[in-house]
């Protein structure tokens, strides 16, 4: 991931429901509680958003320098509006403060309806 816009897979054609990512984070030595803080700060503001359904942010019980989130967003293009706000562009360009590497991110396609 760079500081570049990401470049999000396209739903498939036919595609109804929701637009959901997972993604992992690996904190810098010595740098994991200020990791947790900074994507808990996220939290808040991101699910104020339209369009954002889900958004939530844990830390693995066995590796506390290991986090994962999880987002469900209405649409491809709601996604793209959260990437743009100016709190995530700050995020994204402060993040190597924080990680020991870059942020990996999977694309899902849910299979399961969303309630």
């Amino acid at each position: 991931m760079s500081n570049q816009p990401l470049d999000l897979p396209l739903p498939d054609r036919g595609e109804r429901t929701p637009y959901a990512l997972i993604g992992t984070a690996r904190a810098k030595v010595g740098q994991a509680d200020a990791l947790e803080q900074r994507l808990v700060a996220l939290i808040a503001p991101t699910r104020q958003e339209e369009g954002a359904l889900a958004y939530h942010v844990h830390r693995d019980r066995g590796d506390a320098d290991l986090f994962v989130f999880y987002e469900v967003w209405s649409s491809v293009e709601a996604l793209r509006a959260h990437l743009s706000q100016p709190y995530v562009t700050a995020f994204l360009a402060e993040r190597h403060t924080y990680l020991g590497g870059d942020l990996d991110i999977r694309w899902l396609r849910m299979s399961s309806a969303f309630t």
